[in-house]
């Protein structure tokens, strides 16, 4: 089944670590197999990767879009998750933490990101 992305005008994604933009008009595209993806509100910079979480969000990010899920990648991965359980109270954020690390573990990365975008969100909502 291929993944289907709706782009915006002039929106930027990257494709297996090429960073791609959209033309000047809506456009449609269809990826037939399988390829990293990300869309640019997905992009974490590094000047952005401010917090544990962001930290670990940064990490795994950089382990996507490189295909790399072992060596460097996965040391500074796995420190910057260790370094966010140290800073987390309660048993319920732990286990969502714990959670991100059995996916970068198994090599679900998109699926670690997107669990790391949850606590992201939550963090940003607990500051406003």
């Amino acid at each position: 089944m291929p993944l289907k992305l709706s782009l915006k005008p002039g929106e930027t994604f990257v494709v297996n670590g090429a960073v791609v933009r959209n033309g000047d008009r809506r456009g449609v595209l269809l990826l037939e197999n399988q390829a990293r993806v990300l869309r640019e509100k997905d992009i974490l910079r590094p000047n952005e990767a401010t917090t544990p979480v962001r930290r670990v969000y940064f990490a795994i990010m950089q382990m996507y879009l490189l295909g790399e899920i072992d060596g460097s990648a996965y040391t500074q991965a796995a420190e910057a998750i260790a370094t966010l359980l140290s800073t987390v109270a309660h048993e319920d954020e732990r286990a969502g933490i714990l959670e991100i690390s059995a996916d970068v573990a198994a090599a679900d990365l998109y699926r670690a990101l997107s669990r790391c975008r949850k606590i992201m969100t939550a963090e940003t909502a607990g500051r406003s």
